[in-house]
């Protein structure tokens, strides 16, 4: 049987980077807007969505999100995937806008971990935080995600967080197949090296549908083994700012077209909205 198309999914921001570390992070909903256009054109299917302040700090006001969705859907069909990430903050505050907006999915953290940023020059921590997702938050977060319509997208940073999905499952609160994002490379959480992306997605529940997300510049290799192992990929300014060559991304659109020409090299072909959504379930 032939693959299926790939999903290409793009984050367009995130919560932590700034402009003074690259310029083209979007911070304004026309400004993230205007970047998911750039994605959409250069290839992407989804855009994965987290709202700024004027400053560029993270937001989670509703109605940013809701200027954010107005703003992409006058420039493009792509499909929408809301965060609920976020740390100190209660769990109700990180989804009332997936309730208030309802995109089609909607992205959860699986466990909780030490999140943080070290610096080899510096000998020091940055963002050093503990990332708490216990399992009644993750319950609360799915049953918001049902009441909005969208698609749970499990985000798992560890090989344990794919397995805490399988109570949900036994409950009847998480529809199958589930859709997985892996996440390599930050720290706390597993790492990039050779064989780990295999090994979390040889613990995947049977059918379910998943993507690679590699942070920093192992990312390229790390979408290399993700389609070798059947798995569709997300790139974006939130996980990486570099080219294969080194060089900045002048925007999102940058990133994507790198991810098309590993897609068509392997005579695969990037998925396009539509056969996302019915890839997905999605509508």
């Amino acid at each position: 049987m032939s693959r299926k198309p790939v999903i290409i999914t793009c984050a367009l921001t995130g919560v932590l980077a700034k402009k003074e570390q690259c310029p083209a992070i979007p911070y304004s909903p026309v400004e993230i807007a205007e970047e998911a256009r750039r994605a959409y054109e250069a290839g992407a299917a989804v855009v994965h969505i987290h709202a700024r302040t004027p400053e560029g700090g993270p937001s989670w006001e509703s109605a940013v999100f809701g200027d954010i969705k107005a703003e992409i859907r006058k420039r493009c069909p792509v499909i929408l995937n809301f965060s609920s990430g976020g740390i100190g903050l209660p769990i109700q505050e990180r989804t009332r806008h997936i309730t208030d907006h309802r995109p089609e999915i909607a992205a959860l953290n699986m466990g909780s971990m030490n999140y943080a940023i070290y610096s080899r020059k510096n000998k020091a921590f940055y963002h050093d935080y503990v990332f708490a997702n216990p399992f009644k938050d993750i319950q609360y977060c799915l049953e918001r995600i049902e009441e909005a319509g969208a698609k749970p997208e499990l985000e798992c940073f560890d090989v344990g967080h794919v397995g805490n999905a399988l109570p949900f499952v036994d409950m009847g609160l998480l529809k199958t197949p589930a859709h997985f994002s892996l996440i390599l490379g930050v720290l706390g959480g597993i790492s990039t090296r050779a064989g780990n992306l295999a090994c979390m997605a040889a613990n995947l529940p049977e059918g379910s549908h998943w993507e690679v997300i590699g942070i920093g510049r192992d990312q390229w290799r790390l979408l290399e083994e993700a389609l070798d192992l059947g798995g569709d990929l997300r790139v974006g300014l939130e996980d990486n700012f570099y080219l294969p060559n080194g060089e900045m991304a002048a925007s999102n659109g940058d990133l994507v077209r790198v991810a098309v020409q590993l897609v068509e090299a392997r005579a695969l072909k990037p998925a396009s909205v539509d056969e996302a959504r019915a890839i997905l379930g999605v509508s």
